[in-house]
């Protein structure tokens, strides 16, 4: 096992009724801006509950955070929060608004263009407001951790970012009100959670097997779970351990002492970047073929994650290998989710741009930066 230092002070309240506690998390004097989406919280009630949970406070209010949360947007958002003088940010909604409000958070008191907070990762964040969340849906673990990712219309960008001092102060976990969602946005919650773990444990083997076992048992409870999920959406059960599920997938516990991929997650921003398709869509159709392009690299955990995840114990390497990862994508098509660029309207054509992205950066990807650009252009080709 790695070295690690593993830091996460958020305070989560859980379970239903949960919001009544609200007050109690926020200074009584605070400046509160309220961020959220495009207006689904006041069609469930969400909206109503925090409003009256925060009768007495100053609230000021900013909503139409996209699903992958824009710069432009949330500049809006800072020069509000600037001239109000806010004090404390309250995000509700999912980890697009979470993500949203980091950066707004770090964004309101930067000197200098606040577009360097995401260039420079987060590295140059030093003085940020607080903030407070109410999750409305499971997927990001954005609401136990201190990262976050944002696009950038005019220059088709999406960047991920962080810092220790965005951890949210608290987030209220309510499985009630995820359930009017619609499926498909469930279903790329669970992909999400899913490919998040995955990131942290389709690596190398590093003599941790705690962290494995964490791991593969989020994997299990996320194949149990998430297609009874989306056919049962007023099971308190089953949303209650989805949204846990996918708050410990990424909330600093997997990563401790272990390697880490996110070369799924860097090849989707760009999907999502270039042709505006969902977050959790563009990690199903990568993950299967970069296993695929990486089986040599993580033959050890693949044939792992088959034995455990899948109970794949005949056949030889290869072939367990490759049912494994069969399984994987059977998983997502289950969730509704369609696998395939050429499903998504994306000749193999345009993906020319995101190759030379690619090597414009000079990234390499992968636990071993073995990833070079042409194997990512291999990947993409594949995806098809």
């Amino acid at each position: 096992m790695k070295n690690f230092d593993f830091y996460n002070p958020v305070k989560i309240l859980f379970g239903e009724g949960k919001m009544a506690q609200l007050p109690m998390e926020i200074p009584s004097n605070a400046v509160i801006l309220m961020t959220y989406g495009g207006g689904s919280i006041k069609k469930n009630g969400v909206y109503d509950k925090v409003k009256q949970s925060l009768n007495g406070y100053k609230l000021i209010e900013f909503g139409g955070i996209e699903a992958n949360p824009k710069y432009e947007t949330l500049m809006r958002a800072v020069e509000l929060a600037r001239a109000e003088k806010v004090t404390f940010l309250l995000a509700v909604g999912g980890g697009s608004v979470l993500d949203g409000t980091k950066f707004i958070s770090a964004a309101i008191n930067y000197v200098g263009d606040p577009w360097e907070i995401l260039t420079k990762r987060g590295a140059v964040i030093e003085n940020v407001i607080p903030i407070g969340s109410v999750l409305t849906l499971a997927a990001t673990g954005s609401e136990m951790n201190s990262g976050g990712v944002i696009s950038k219309l005019e220059t088709k960008e999406k960047l991920a970012f962080g810092s220790p001092l965005l951890f949210p102060k608290f987030s209220i976990l309510d499985p009630t009100v995820t359930y009017s969602l619609p499926v498909n946005q469930i279903a790329n919650g669970v992909v999400d959670a899913y490919i998040h773990v995955t990131e942290q444990y389709l690596t190398y083997p590093e003599a941790a097997p705690l962290q494995d076992r964490f791991a593969e048992g989020i994997l299990q409870t996320l194949v149990e779970i998430g297609p009874q999920a989306l056919i049962n959406p007023l099971s308190y059960d089953l949303r209650a351990n989805l949204m846990w599920s996918a708050t410990m997938a990424l909330n600093g516990l997997l990563s401790c002492g272990v390697p880490t991929d996110w070369a799924t997650h860097m090849i989707g921003h760009e999907l999502t970047a270039f042709f505006g398709l969902d977050h959790g869509v563009t990690l199903a159709i990568v993950l299967p073929a970069l296993l695929r392009e990486m089986a040599e690299e993580k033959r050890e955990k693949l044939l792992q994650y088959g034995t455990r995840v899948w109970g794949i114990t005949v056949g030889t390497e290869d072939r367990r290998i490759e049912e494994a990862i069969q399984k994987t994508e059977a998983f997502f098509r289950v969730l509704g989710i369609k696998t395939k660029l050429s499903e998504h309207g994306v000749t193999k054509e345009q993906i020319a741009p995101i190759v030379e992205r690619f090597k414009e950066r000079k990234w390499n990807l992968g636990e071993r930066r073995s990833l070079t650009p042409e194997r990512v252009e291999g990947i993409l080709l594949a995806c098809f």
